[in-house]
């Protein structure tokens, strides 16, 4: 069994590349991004989405929102830690839409598993890029990186997760595909009607 675990969903962006549209409710098949990966998680403890609060078939989700709002997946995390008790943290992205239960599972069982020594699971997509917002951490650890950073706001994500001790999981399952344009998301329309 994996040891308990909590999610902070990041979910305030400003979607530039997709002209501001609101990512996290967009939808593949007939539900929405954010729908996708609050289903993944539904083995926490605790779930924080971090952003405006939107409609959403989930119960139990705690919302917040980062300071000041729109400052960037630091910020996100920043007042996600807030929330979580639990000594294993999962950041999992608003826009996976194949993110599954099984990855989130395995993601923190192989934390669990590796040991005091590392810090992070952290996913590797099929191009070989460390995949920071869809990793398990260590609370500790990461509330600490976050303390030594300052201001959180703008700071860039791996300028937090950097320092960290990683354990890197390969995603056989391309589960880490995420949605940044117009043209990743018909593709995983595309994906999800073959």
């Amino acid at each position: 069994m994996t040891t308990p675990y909590d999610v902070i969903v990041p979910a305030g962006g400003a979607a530039r590349r997709l002209g501001g549209a609101d990512k996290p409710g967009l939808t593949v098949g007939e539900t929405t991004l954010l729908d996708r990966v609050l289903a993944a998680c539904a083995g926490a403890r605790t779930t924080v989405v971090v952003g405006p609060a939107r409609p959403t078939t989930h119960q139990g989700v705690h919302w917040t929102r980062e300071q000041p709002p729109g400052g960037g997946p630091v910020a996100a995390v920043a007042a996600g830690l807030g929330l979580v008790t639990a000594d294993t943290v999962l950041l999992l992205a608003a826009d996976l839409p194949f993110l599954d239960r099984r990855t989130v599972e395995r993601l923190a069982s192989a934390l669990d598993e590796a040991g005091p020594h590392a810090d992070a699971a952290v996913l590797v997509d099929a191009g070989g890029r460390d995949q920071p917002l869809t990793a398990a951490y260590r609370t500790a650890p990461l509330r600490a990186a976050l303390a030594a950073l300052g201001d959180p706001a703008g700071q860039p994500l791996r300028r937090l997760v950097g320092g960290l001790n990683r354990l890197r999981v390969a995603d056989t399952d391309n589960v880490a595909y995420d949605c940044d344009t117009w043209e990743d998301l018909e593709q995983a329309r595309e994906r999800e009607r073959s």
